[in-house]
């Protein structure tokens, strides 16, 4: 079977003051394919973060993209989200399906563990998150995956895989090429030098070659 081309999955910077970066978002989308934004605001105030994802929200589903709340069934389901990625202390898969309903992504944190990511599969979540594969500024790196976990993901399962941690447009491709089908990306995009929107480019132009290659 010849493997799908694989996508960016964009996470918000972990602080940003919500009308600059609402522009370098909509700059960030406009410059290649992006599959999905999740909203991630740690120790944000519950009203604050529905205000911020009610105005992100439209700017992310403009251009087809999902709009995706971390941690928060609850406030996943006030903002109509298209779905909820949540960690493994966060409210279980159980819970975060009854709190978004049957139509809406769950996806789920497994860290370097493929049990995790078969009982999350098996459950039913939408997708499976693997990583840290390289250090990474953005949270504290407790768990370390390799890129060997994404192939044999590929090779046994059929739910997606994402890959997490530390990624940027330069050390993309050996996960790529490894079987991630998203690769979920902060820093590595918001934090380049030449701009988000670049960074975008640059992550599309790393996929679209390897994509070229395995359907040569």
């Amino acid at each position: 079977m010849k493997r799908q081309r694989c996508r960016l999955y964009l996470i918000t910077p972990p602080a940003f003051e919500l009308g600059a970066f609402a522009r370098v978002l909509a700059e960030a989308l406009a410059a290649g394919d992006v599959a999905a934004v999740q909203l991630r605001l740690k120790h944000v105030a519950d009203a604050e973060l529905l205000k911020i994802g009610a105005a992100l929200k439209p700017i992310v589903q403009e251009v087809g993209a999902v709009f995706i709340l971390n941690d928060r069934p609850d406030l996943a389901a006030r903002l109509d989200a298209d779905g909820v990625h949540i960690g493994q202390q966060d409210a279980n898969y159980a819970q975060a399906r009854a709190a978004i309903g049957p139509d809406r992504i769950v996806g789920v944190t497994c860290h370097n563990s493929r049990d995790f990511g078969y009982q999350a599969a098996e459950a039913g979540a939408d997708y499976v998150a693997f990583g840290a594969f390289y250090p990474t500024g953005t949270k504290e790196t407790a768990f370390v995956a390799n890129p060997e976990m994404l192939e044999i993901w590929q090779q046994t399962m059929e739910t997606p895989c994402v890959a997490i941690g530390g990624i940027d447009a330069g050390n993309a491709e050996p996960l790529v090429r490894a079987g991630a089908d998203f690769l979920a990306v902060s820093a590595g995009v918001w934090s380049d030098g030449r701009g988000a929107a670049a960074a975008v480019a640059a992550f599309n132009a790393v996929f679209d070659r390897i994509d070229r290659e395995n359907h040569a």
